[in-house]
C-alpha cells in the first residue's frame, strides 16, 4: 500500500516514466527529483499516515527500495507511538 501510494504519486504528480521502477537498484536521485519534489511526496505519505518525517533530505542518497523500506519503519513506529528516527544506511563495499 505504502509503495503503491509513493509510486502513484511519483508517476502522476512528479512525472516520474513508470518503467524506472523495474530497475531493481534504482536510486532516489534516479527519480530526478529536486528537494521541493521529494518533501511534496512525502507530505502525501504524511497526510496518508498522520505524521511528520523528521529529515527528508536523508532520503536523497537512498536508493528507492531503501527509501521505501525507511518509511515503512517509520508508519510502524509511529503507529506504536515510538519516536521517529531516519538512519542513513549502510553503504555495502
Amino acid at each position: 500500500m505504502l509503495e503503491d501510494l509513493i509510486k502513484k504519486y511519483l508517476v502522476e504528480t512528479a512525472g516520474v516514466d513508470p518503467i524506472k521502477f523495474e530497475n531493481p537498484s534504482l536510486k532516489v536521485a534516479d527519480l530526478e527529483l529536486d528537494s521541493l519534489g521529494l518533501v511534496e511526496m512525502l507530505f502525501e505519505v504524511e497526510d496518508e499516515f498522520g505524521f511528520q518525517v523528521p529529515d527528508p533530505m536523508v532520503f536523497l542518497t537512498m536508493s528507492y527500495a531503501e527509501m521505501v523500506a525507511t518509511i515503512e519503519d517509520m508508519v510502524r513506529s509511529h503507529k506504536a507511538g515510538q519516536a521517529l528516527v531516519v538512519e542513513q544506511p549502510v553503504e555495502h563495499k
